[in-house]
């Protein structure tokens, strides 16, 4: 995926009221950003950080600036949460996730379960349908080689409640598959936090126990766009 328009690089202030951000833009500006993440970011927030902001392209939206990544040490994280699911439908497409190919459909927010949407549905190939829940993956609360990503950020009910959808479909013969997408470049391996939110460490137990199959991909990431690249050790 590449970005419409060049990025913005400001320096981030302060992130509040979950949604948004001041930053001040490298020519002194301060500006208000909207903050497409309803997470914690815990370890992605740090004010004094370099970031990127896309500009908005309606000249009638309220928030101009959309936050889309931050610099943390070495490394750009991608924080907003709207691109991961184009991004996993785009590298299922060019086959750079070859655990979810083979199939002749891919559809998008999908109604399912108990009145909930699936992220991906895809269908078809003489196949039993595959039903795709995804989860953007941004925290890394040690920077020391070989220390992972890990999620949630943060108590997490609707993870939870997906992970109790995924495995009524994989109960009833239905493929379920949960992919954290790491949109970061400098972690190997991905965990569960289970020390932040317990109940989603035991519904993914459940979930596995029920035949969900969960895959964990990193990304590559610049100021001209962001690619799914490969499969990442997962830690439990």
């Amino acid at each position: 995926m590449r970005f419409p328009d060049p990025l913005i690089a400001g320096t981030l202030i302060r992130r509040y009221k979950r949604f948004l951000a001041d930053v001040e833009l490298t020519g002194g500006e301060t500006v208000t950003a909207h903050c497409a993440n309803s997470g914690s970011m815990l370890s992605v927030n740090e004010p004094g950080a370099e970031v990127w902001l896309s500009p908005a392209r309606n000249p009638e939206r309220k928030l101009r600036y959309t936050w889309e990544m931050i610099r943390v040490g070495g490394a750009l994280v991608g924080i907003n949460t709207s691109l991961p699911n184009g991004l996993v439908a785009d590298a299922i497409g060019d086959g750079s996730i070859p655990e979810l190919g083979g199939y002749a459909t891919l559809r998008r927010e999908v109604k399912y379960g108990r009145n909930s949407r699936i992220d991906l549905l895809l269908e078809g190939g003489d196949r039993q349908p595959c039903y795709v829940e995804v989860k953007n993956v941004t925290m890394r609360r040690d920077l020391s080689p070989g220390a992972p990503a890990e999620f949630p950020d943060a108590v997490t009910a609707r993870g939870t409640k997906h992970l109790g959808e995924l495995s009524r479909e994989a109960a009833g013969g239905a493929r379920a598959v949960m992919v954290y997408l790491v949109q970061r470049h400098d972690a190997d391996s991905f965990a569960i936090a289970r020390d932040i939110d317990p109940a989603y460490g035991d519904a993914l137990d459940a979930a596995l126990d029920a035949g969900v199959e969960t895959l964990c991909y990193g990304c590559r990431l610049s100021v001209d766009g962001i690619a799914v690249t490969g499969p990442l050790a997962f830690d439990g």
